[in-house]
This record gives structure tokens, C-alpha cells and sequence, in this order.
């Protein structure tokens, strides 16, 4: 039940970006003004230009597939 609730919580959080999209957040990295935002941001683009998947992507491959080990 955990578990459910976990992935329900971490889909309604990690929304699907386009490339469009992950590009245009670099564009807003010096719109913001919190440190932490911008931190992220810079190290999604990264993230996503060395593996072409930003880091919500990321994680929610990740717990696709732990969930698909537990069945």
C-alpha cells in the first residue's frame, strides 16, 4: 500500500517534459531568484544533454522498474 501511494505521489510530481521544455527551463534559470532552483536547473540541462533524459525522467525510469522487479 506504501508502495502504491509512493508511485501515485512521485507520477503526479515527475510530470513528462519535452526537450522544448527542459530547454526553455534553462531560459528561466536567470529569471529566478532561488539558489536552489537554479542549482537544479543547471544540472538537469546537464543531465540532459550528456543523457538526452532530464532527472525527473531519470528517476521515474528508475521506479518503473523497481516496481516492475516487486511483481
Amino acid at each position: 500500500m506504501i508502495r502504491m501511494i509512493l508511485l501515485l505521489s512521485m507520477l503526479m510530481v515527475l510530470t513528462a517534459c519535452t526537450e522544448f521544455a527542459m530547454l526553455m527551463s534553462a531560459g528561466s534559470m536567470a529569471a529566478t531568484q532561488n539558489s536552489y532552483a537554479k542549482i537544479y536547473n543547471g544540472i538537469d540541462l546537464g543531465v540532459a544533454i550528456t543523457t538526452k533524459k532530464g532527472i525527473k525522467k531519470h528517476v521515474y525510469d528508475k521506479t518503473l522498474e523497481l516496481f516492475k522487479k516487486d511483481e
